[in-house]
């Protein structure tokens, strides 16, 4: 105990937050980043990321049971969790959880039934349109569209279940999301609209009381090799799902699609070329 002691405070970390094993709080139905199967599994993109962390960890990790990202996020003021995935960082997030870089970057879409016009959310003034409840992307389009009628829901299969039963007249979702639904459970006769100006970078977030364990995420993450990475990406988001956009949107989701790795091995190559460069 002695020993731990001393690598707690030589961390920067309180006596009391060394951890024994590090409490993971998965999304119940956010597929492809992170889901329950039918038979319980939880699976995702996300998942096989943190598998690929984990044995840089220095605390076995704890799946708690899956719930919806409001609950989670509940549960993490009240630093009951301390590990989440497949999250992007806002403000109010920030006041008490800390955010690794961004290992996915996606968009979110507007999304109506096939039976009618495609429309965008500019004409949706006081339609009912669905959201998932806390997710990031809430507070944007509240903001940017406040004649819209929000309505707040668990998660997004949830929102597309509703607009197929006509409760809805659209949904806004990011579009792996929404792909992934499609085909694993049989979302029909839904077409994306447009593309809604709000993009998810997704990283890991953690208790900011932790800040070790936020450092062994992001050494984990800058090691991940770049094929790795995107056999995790190319097995769990259909990239054929982006065509709807045009060029110009399509060739910028392109390299948003690109890990953190890549940005960080530019950085490392403009690094290594200004040290092989003679100062003047």
């Amino acid at each position: 105990m002695k020993h731990l002691l001393t690598f707690a405070l030589a961390c920067g970390m309180a006596p009391g937050l060394v951890l024994a094993q590090i409490r993971f709080a998965p999304e119940k139905d956010y597929g492809p980043f992170v889901y329950q199967t039918a038979e319980g599994r939880v699976e995702g993109l996300s998942i096989d990321i943190l598998e690929a962390l984990k044995p840089g960890l220095d605390a076995p990790v704890l799946t708690l049971p899956a719930q919806p990202l409001s609950a989670i996020l509940e549960a993490a003021r009240r630093g009951e969790v301390d590990l989440i995935s497949s999250l992007r960082p806002t403000p109010e997030r920030s006041a008490y959880l800390a955010f690794t870089p961004a290992y996915v970057q996606v968009p979110a879409v507007l999304v109506v039934r096939q039976s009618v016009s495609p429309a965008q959310l500019k004409d949706l003034n006081a339609q009912r349109v669905a959201v998932g409840q806390g997710y990031a992307v809430e507070a944007f389009v509240r903001q940017a569209y406040p004649l819209v009628d929000w309505q707040a829901v668990p998660d997004d299969l949830s929102a597309l279940q509703g607009l197929m039963a006509g409760r809805y007249q659209a949904v806004v979702a990011d579009i792996a999301s929404v792909s992934h639904l499609m085909r694993q459970q049989q979302v029909k006769g839904v077409q994306v609209s447009q593309a809604v100006g709000f993009d998810y970078p997704l990283s890991f977030a953690y208790r900011k009381s932790l800040p070790q364990l936020g450092r062994q995420l992001e050494v984990g993450l800058q090691r991940l090799d770049d094929g790795t990475r995107q056999k995790i990406i190319n097995r769990w988001i259909d990239t054929q799902a982006l065509q709807y956009e045009d060029t110009r949107r399509r060739t910028l989701r392109w390299a948003g699609l690109g890990l953190a790795a890549l940005a960080i091995a530019a950085l490392a190559m403009l690094a290594l070329r200004r040290r092989r460069t003679p100062s003047p």
